[in-house]
């Protein structure tokens, strides 16, 4: 037993994994005991001095055992009924030298209450017997068959009837005991008949029977409880012979209780159980084991309208969730609607929407259940969205939830699954046979799918396909351009298969299209995988066949509009718009047969042209455009000239007939820009991609036009003219009706408010002009007073005496109107050029080699120095394009012009020396270094050094300059080859600094230099250079000595640093001519006079580095190639180990002031 106490311990540990490892230890070490052990042979067959006879078969240590996990399930320590009661189960099922009436008699008599008993130590001893008695059970030891080892005793059986008799009446006797416990024991006893069930002991017809008698005896048969329902399934399977219809009387009727006559009484048993606990009871699990298959009578009944009933309290409603999440993993995709009854989802949807609701969390967690079960079953997702927004539940439950339930259920359904889905969301456009829906709901409904429809485009997680993409469109087609006539069942639009009704309202119809174009827009960003020749590459804004999804709309309404027969168009088009429609469409089918080289190019010209024709076809007035385009694309790609342009075109110089045709695209893709829609802006920056190769110059200059600063004034005067312009056209009346008054409904909302603003500046005027004639001396009368009174009161002098006051207010009401078209059209044009801004970063990622870039670098410089704080999102997106686009770039142009490229160089450092923010300090520093990379690569190095050469000296000699020492340090990081070459012209600069601190940070940044690689140089140009640098550095620390506003002994020591780091790499060069450049002498000199100096004497660091310098230089004078090596190499020798001993000599000292 010394070797198995300490193993106990563990098995109260709160740990699980503890536990185990103490089990299996436990476990392991009593199987080896056992096995040595010999077994006790008595004559006489009395047993041991304990009368339990564990003794006789079993070692000590075994026997010792059992009886401390029996007496430890008392324990109220940790976890200690854990721990004692799995290793005891482990044991019982291992050994076979224990009878189940020992262990069962031990059990009890360890656990018997007494008077004396505190309530604690009551509940210790009950839960000790019901652990005990579930160890016996699920070890097998109840009905173990296997007889003891040959011993006196080996006719003993190891189980026996009166043993489970024995064993039943304690599990019974504990649930009457403690209500509590009783679910816990009766489980116990449902453990105890699958054991007999499935053994084949000769006594297990009467166990059954006895089973029966115990639980449903004549003096309870009236008090029914989940348990008693539990176990009546379970014994009905295995006892069908058994009069079940007298034992389920008079509570239940025959011998079914999952009868539909039955589903009443059930409903209350499980309902009305005991005290409330958060875990559902076991009977549900037997529950759901018999009721196959599942029945809708059931969950109606039993679950809906019991535990979700208007009266249920919280907590039932709490079991009815988990019910439902039970239920959930039980049934098939087509059995789920009996599930998602109308309390479950008035319950569950009421208290998911909101976080202070009781059952938040248990609803939360359903919602979350769903999701995973839907991640394991993709199928099941299209069936839980029917339920989830059907009749008992809303469309419009994520909002309602305020949750992600349906989306995250779209995300990992497959491709056929959303397209059962907006089948089925089709099938809903009309009413139910029979139905009363009132006008309203059938257009709230119809709109509701209209935005489900664009919801599932616009979502980029739902996998795509062109089957059901292409449905929704259709269905968009139909009902915004068309009225359907008749039904085509055969036809492949599916929108076609049935006839609306009653038929779409104008501003369904309108939602259509404007949906249309939104689902387009969100196509146009989306990436696509192509497929071609076994090779595989992404592309946006096309469908899985590589053509456009503009170009798929298109040929759809081309189809309708040739089927007259079941549709009609709502807007008939004029001869003049059809023959511009058709020479559009002859003209995109010639781009689609251009060369490879210009293929790209083409693809955008086709993108531009097609959706200026889908404009035109929703109602735009884009003819003038389309004709525009048409004429360019002919002087790009066909050989074909255009006919004469349309009256409506304007004479501007892009339309000329010099102007590039990639310019007039270019000029329509900034319209699209100035419309604003989503779906010009994608349309706009798609095409703009595909033609980016194409740009010129000219081009360049005309996007970079639109970033100039212009003041807000003139915008608001160009806006009022075009204003003029379009109402003396006489056609805005005719364009409203055409729009289908959309813009007055989209409107409408904005009108009631803009009238009572109107109300109250005009309420505010009129007190202003009372208050100018009572200042008057004029009496303003009330509303209502005669007009003739008031004339008699004003007369020409009063007149002339208040006209000044009434000029002054209304041109003070005049300027506040005009101040604020001022601020709408200065925000107007700021995300103008957030949106030409993407054009730039478009071309810039497009064309990194175009010499075009470098004609980027001023303006984009020109936002981020001089945009206001109210455009700081313009200023931010020009800065990441020349921080994050040129000047990250892996390649630059190669062919960009010399001259022009400096001239912008000299321009950026000229602003960097008047630039007063940091942030512009270093968008000005990375776009030099880019212009600098340009310039290298055309071998125009000495270029850049010459330019850096230029601004070091205005930032050393001008006090004003508002240069930065990181904006030179920047460029020698970058380039170390060309700093290299800088280093002499930094040292010759340095003596026109303007103050000490502008020179120490030109030796700052040569002290950068020095430490980069070397630039391969010719050894008498590095002599030369250290010449200089010595002969400087002595003169500048010498001139300090004495000097009280000179150098500080930490610049001293910065510019020591400077002359040690040049001596160690001679040293390492090794060239003699470099070497013979240092004096020794001048530096013990300077070293003895600094030491000497008041102002540094007291400066340990300053002497210390001057003495490592001197050092330095004497090691390098005596390094070099010479004939005495020997000699040499001793007096080496001789200046290192004095330097030694100096460093330890200064060490005593500390240690002997220490």
């Amino acid at each position: 037993m010394s070797t198995t106490l300490p193993l106990f311990w563990n098995l109260s540990s709160a740990s699980k994994k503890d536990r185990i490892d103490a089990s299996v230890k436990l476990i392991s070490s009593l199987e080896q005991f056992q096995a040595l052990h010999v077994p006790q042979t008595k004559s006489d067959g009395s047993d041991n001095e304990d009368g339990d006879g564990l003794d006789t078969l079993n070692s000590q240590d075994v026997s010792y055992s059992i009886r401390r996990l029996i007496r430890g399930l008392a324990s109220p320590r940790e976890s200690s009924r854990l721990g004692f009661s799995v290793a005891l189960t482990e044991l019982l099922s291992r050994i076979d030298t224990v009878t189940c009436a020992q262990v069962t008699t031990l059990i009890i008599d360890s656990t018997k209450r007494q008077g004396s008993m505190s309530g604690q130590e009551e509940r210790d001893v009950l839960f000790a017997r019901l652990f005990g008695l579930t160890a016996v059970v699920q070890s097998g030891l109840l009905v173990r068959e296997k007889p003891l080892p040959s011993s006196s005793s080996s006719s003993t059986p190891v189980s026996s009837l009166q043993t489970y008799k024995a064993v039943l009446a304690s599990l019974l006797e504990i649930g009457e005991a403690k209500s509590w416990l009783r679910e816990s024991a009766w489980w116990t006893i449902g453990l105890a008949i699958d054991s007999v069930q499935s053994s084949s002991v000769s006594w297990k017809v009467d166990a059954l029977d006895s089973t029966i008698e115990a639980l449903y005896s004549t003096e309870n048969e009236s008090v029914w409880s989940p348990e008693k329902v539990a176990m009546a399934l379970k014994l009905q399977l295995i006892t069908p012979n058994h009069d079940w219809d007298r034992t389920l009387a008079p509570i239940f009727k025959g011998h079914n209780i999952l009868s539909p006559s039955n589903l009443l009484p059930l409903g209350r048993i499980l309902k009305h159980t005991g005290s409330w606990k958060p875990q559902l009871h076991f009977a549900w699990d037997v529950i759901f084991d018999r009721l196959l298959p599942p029945s809708g009578e059931f969950f109606r009944i039993v679950v809906d309208e019991s535990l979700f009933s208007s009266s249920s309290s919280p907590e039932r409603k709490y079991w009815g969730f988990q019910v439902f999440k039970k239920a959930l993993t039980r049934v098939s995709a087509t059995e789920l609607p009996m599930l998602f009854t109308k309390n479950l989802m008035r319950s569950w949807i009421n208290h998911l929407s909101n976080k202070d609701r009781y059952l938040h969390k248990i609803s939360l967690d359903v919602a979350n259940h769903i999701q995973t079960l839907v991640q394991k079953s993709p199928a099941l997702g299209f069936p839980l969205i029917l339920q989830l927004t059907g009749v008992n539940g809303s469309g419009q439950f994520d909002k309602l939830t305020r949750t992600k339930t349906i989306e995250s259920i779209l995300t990992v359904m497959d491709s056929t699954g959303i397209k059962s889905y907006v089948l089925s969301l089709l099938d809903q456009i009309n009413p139910p046979k029979g139905a009363e829906d009132d006008f309203s709901a059938v257009n709230s409904r119809r709109t509701w799918i209209a935005d489900q429809f664009s919801a599932l485009i616009r979502n980029g997680s739902i996998p795509k396909s062109d089957d059901w993409i292409q449905i929704i469109l259709a269905w968009y087609i139909v009902n915004g351009f068309f009225v359907v006539r008749k039904k085509s069942e055969s036809s492949p639009i599916h929108a076609l298969h049935a006839v609306p009704s009653p038929s779409f309202t104008e501003v369904i119809q309108i939602h259509c299209r404007t949906r249309l174009l939104g689902c387009l827009a969100d196509l146009n960003t989306q990436l696509t995988i192509i497929k071609q020749d076994d090779q595989t590459h992404k592309e946006t804004a096309v469908a899985s066949d590589g053509e456009f999804w503009v170009s798929k709309v298109l040929d759809t309404l081309s189809q309708l509009d040739k089927d007259t027969k079941h549709v009609k168009a709502l807007t008939d088009i004029d001869e003049e718009a059809h023959a511009l429609f058709v020479k559009t469409q002859k003209a995109i089918s010639q781009l689609r047969k251009v060369a490879d080289d210009k293929r790209e190019t083409a693809r955008g010209y086709e993108l531009v042209l097609s959706s200026l024709l889908l404009q035109c076809r929703c109602g735009d007035d884009n003819l003038a455009n389309l004709e525009s385009c048409l004429d360019a694309t002919s002087k790009m790609f066909l050989s074909e000239k255009t006919s004469k342009k349309s009256k409506k075109v304007k004479s501007e110089p892009l339309s000329d007939a010099d102007a590039q045709p990639i310019d007039i695209l270019v000029d329509v893709i900034i319209g699209f820009l100035e419309n604003a829609s989503a779906f010009t802006r994608s349309v706009a920056n798609e095409s703009f991609s595909r033609v980016s190769s194409a740009v010129q110059g000219s081009t360049v200059d005309l996007i970079l036009t639109q970033l100039e600063r212009r003041d807000p004034g003139d915008l608001v005067d160009e806006d009022e003219e075009d204003m003029r312009s379009d109402g003396g056209d006489g056609g805005s009346e005719e364009k409203e009706e055409e729009d289908g008054g959309s813009s007055s409904e989209a409107a409408s909302g904005d009108d009631s408010n803009s009238e009572d603003e109107d109300d109250e500046a005009a309420d505010e005027v009129r007190k202003k002009i009372e208050d100018a004639l009572r200042a008057s001396g004029m009496d303003v009368g009330e509303e209502g007073s005669g007009e003739e009174s008031d004339e008699e009161l004003m007369d020409d002098e009063q007149m002339m005496a208040i006209d000044e006051h009434l000029a002054e207010i209304f041109r003070s009401k005049t300027s506040e109107a005009k101040s604020k078209k001022d601020i709408d059209a200065q925000r107007e044009a700021t995300h103008f050029k957030n949106r030409v801004l993407d054009l730039v970063d478009t071309f810039v990622k497009k064309e990194p080699r175009s010499p075009l870039n470098v004609r980027l670098v001023l303006p984009l410089i020109e936002l981020v120095t001089k945009s206001g704080m109210d455009e700081r999102q313009l200023s931010d997106k020009a800065s990441g394009i020349l921080k994050g686009r040129l000047a990250k770039s892996k390649d630059v142009p190669t062919t960009a012009p010399r001259d022009e490229v400096e001239t912008i160089l000299r321009e950026v450092h000229r602003r960097a020396q008047r630039s007063h923010s940091s942030d512009a300090l270093v968008v000005l520093s990375q776009s030099s270094l880019y212009l600098c990379r340009i310039l290298i690569s055309l071998d125009e190095e000495d270029t850049a050094v010459r330019v850096y050469q230029e601004s070091l000296d205005d930032y050393l000699s001008r006090k004003a300059s508002q240069l930065a020492f990181s904006f030179f340090q920047d460029w020698a990081r970058r380039f170390p080859a060309q700093a290299w070459k800088f280093r002499s012209q930094i040292l010759e600069s340095s003596s026109k600094a303007v103050n000490l601190y502008r020179k120490c940070q030109a030796f700052q940044l040569l002290h950068l230099i020095l430490s980069l690689p070397a630039g391969g140089e010719q050894p008498t140009a590095i002599a030369s250079f250290q010449r200089a640098l010595q002969k400087t550095i002595l003169q500048l620390v010498n001139s300090s000595i004495d000097d009280d506003l000179g150098l500080t002994p930490s610049q001293v020591k910065d510019l020591l640093k400077v002359v040690l780091l040049s001596v160690r790499q001679t040293r390492k060069a090794g060239e003699s001519a470099a070497v013979e450049v240092w004096d020794p002498a001048a530096w013990k000199e300077l070293h003895s006079k600094l030491s000497s100096s008041n102002r540094f004497s007291s400066s340990p660091s300053v002497l210390n580095m001057c003495r490592q310098v001197e050092t330095a230089v004497a090691s390098c004078k005596l390094a070099p190639q010479t004939k005495d090596s020997g000699k040499r190499k001793a007096e080496l020798d001789e200046v290192t180990d004095a330097n030694a001993s100096q460093k330890s000599n200064r060490k005593k000292q500390k240690k002997s002031k220490s």
